[in-house]
């Protein structure tokens, strides 16, 4: 019969043993790949997070993978990432492949009802990112923009007629 609570001091002190050192292997890594991989998560970079946590469950409860094996994938994992993220910084074409663009969903104190209902956000959701902000009313609103990160950023109206922080947000 299989042991459900407990198999062998050997096997919990290779889990031990196991887990601090490729802890310690994937802080190391993600230190020295820099801010970036850490930052606020688009799509993409939720997945690589996402696959470095199971890979780390794997190598820790897993005794047919070795700590080297799960190390090489960390750094594969952080490399390609590092990777495209360099070259999303470079070239359009590849930060438009694996980064969405903002969203407008408010234009000058009025709901864009479509797009927002192609992102699935509610008038709820764009009051409480008023709120947050302290805008009091819609008709206060510049704008409310979805970012590719997901958060919703309101900005109030000001006396200029455009905003440069708009610049970047395509105006369905």
């Amino acid at each position: 019969m299989e042991q459900i609570f407990f198999t062998s001091w050997t096997s919990l002190l290779r889990t031990l043993m196991i887990g601090v050192l490729a802890y310690a292997g994937l802080i190391v890594m993600l230190r020295v790949s820099g801010k970036r991989t850490l930052s606020k998560m688009n799509a993409f970079d939720l997945i690589v997070t996402v696959a470095l946590g199971s890979t780390l469950a794997t190598v820790l409860l897993s005794k047919s993978v070795a700590l080297a094996d799960g190390l090489l994938a960390f750094g594969l994992l952080i490399g390609l990432q590092f990777g495209i993220t360099w070259l999303s910084v470079r070239f359009k074409t590849v930060s438009r492949l694996v980064k969405a663009e903002p969203t407008l969903l408010v234009y000058q104190g009025r709901f864009l009802h479509e797009v927002m209902r192609q992102e699935r956000i509610t008038e709820g959701e764009i009051l409480t990112s008023l709120r947050e902000r302290g805008i009091a009313s819609l008709a206060e609103a510049a704008a409310v923009v979805l970012e590719n990160d997901g958060t919703l950023n309101a900005l109030q109206n000001t006396s200029e007629a455009e905003h440069a922080a708009l610049s970047n947000v395509p105006r369905g």
